[in-house]
């Protein structure tokens, strides 16, 4: 790994809820890991970084829309390992730039915007064949890192810190890679938990089975779906209170399109009694807290 993993604490949280529950309610604070590469994207990042380097620095292309954190990590951390990288950007290039693109072009990508229609077949091999002809003997990242490599460096996040010890371990879920990569880490007993924060993301199954390749299926994850607040990046003024709420409870700052609502699911459960007495639940914090950066001033209180 490129950064110091233990800027990444697991830190309880204490609240009469859970004692009167009688379950502890730990977070693994991977959005402190690193100020740019945050969260769950360095671990993703991981085994396409090494298969660049050992091949001599090949040079990585990726896919990405205008604000997207993958984009921002990738070219971050591909300046810091040496290795070339071009992001495949969807739509026109504007007038004026994001503050995301400009992160990107000031950490060394290069960046290549495409048609909406060119970019929908990011996954089609005829369209992966003609960017290796353009850029040679480049390594090719899917968008978030989908990748049955992305899956496998997720499950590192369970090798290099201490979740022995809990009963559930629970993230958010948008193509799944991070959640495939718990189940290939988890340990005997550990229920694994996914909230996705897509509407209608009826394929989960199909996802895991293929970015699990060759590791074994264990057991399958619960998912619960209803957390969504409307879909992805929708939000109400009911999650907004709830991430201030955490934040004045906890000193926990959320992002409003995952982690908001994967906490607001988990403290849901724990007001339902979903989890039985004994239980000691970890949430993956994923980082993506500059995606509040959208919202109206004031939304927030953060400081």
């Amino acid at each position: 790994m490129l950064f110091d993993l233990s800027n990444a604490p697991v830190e309880e949280l204490e609240d009469e809820l859970f004692l009167q529950k009688e379950v502890s309610l730990s977070v693994l604070r991977l959005d402190t890991l690193h100020p740019v590469v945050s969260g769950n994207k360095l671990f993703k990042l991981h085994y396409f970084l090494t298969a660049a380097i050992s091949a001599g620095h090949s040079p990585l292309v990726t896919f990405g829309g205008a604000y997207s954190n993958h984009l921002v990590a990738t070219a971050f951390a591909c300046r810091e390992a040496g290795v070339p990288c071009t992001g495949i950007i969807r739509g026109e290039q504007p007038e004026q730039l994001s503050h995301t693109l400009q992160h990107c072009i000031s950490y060394g990508m290069d960046l290549n915007f495409v048609s909406r229609a060119t970019y929908d077949k990011k996954e089609d091999e005829s369209y992966l064949r003609s960017l290796k002809k353009l850029y040679g003997a480049c390594i090719i990242i899917p968008e978030g890192g989908y990748h049955p490599l992305g899956a496998t460096g997720a499950s590192k996040i369970m090798e290099l810190y201490d979740t022995a010890g809990f009963s559930h371990i629970c993230t958010a879920v948008g193509t799944a890679t991070t959640l495939a990569g718990l189940l290939i880490g988890c340990r005997e007993g550990q229920q694994i938990i996914g909230i996705p924060v897509l509407k209608g993301l009826k394929d989960i199954g199909e996802r895991i089975l293929y970015l699990l390749g060759y590791h074994a299926t264990v057991k399958q994850p619960e998912i619960q779906d209803q957390y969504h607040f409307g879909g992805y990046a929708k939000k109400t003024e009911g999650l907004l209170h709830f991430m201030n709420d955490c934040m004045e409870r906890f000193r926990l700052p959320l992002d409003f399109v995952y982690t908001a609502k994967l906490f607001y699911g988990i403290m849901d459960g724990i007001r339902n009694d979903h989890y039985p007495p004994g239980s000691r639940i970890l949430c993956l914090h994923t980082g993506g807290l500059q995606g509040n950066d959208s919202l109206p001033e004031g939304s927030l209180n953060y400081h």
